[in-house]
């Protein structure tokens, strides 16, 4: 089912809803419509953590765990 068409399904759903579900409903859409997750710029204090420990790798790099050996 593409997108266009399980929109207009879930609008008719809400369209035949009685009045007093779609208050119910409210919270849950609201919350579905935000994003996952939001990225923002670093602060100047985590730039500082970033450079620090990108530092720390070149001084010594077999002192960190590679991702693909993390479980």
């Amino acid at each position: 089912m593409n997108t266009a068409v399980l929109r207009k399904e879930l609008h008719g759903y809400i369209d035949s809803m009685p009045d007093r579900s779609l208050a119910a409903l409210k919270p849950l859409l609201s919350v579905l419509a935000e994003p996952l997750y939001t990225i923002e710029p670093a602060s100047p204090e985590e730039i500082v953590m970033i450079e620090e420990g990108m530092a720390e790798y070149r001084r010594n790099p077999s002192s960190f765990i590679p991702l693909e050996d993390i479980q």
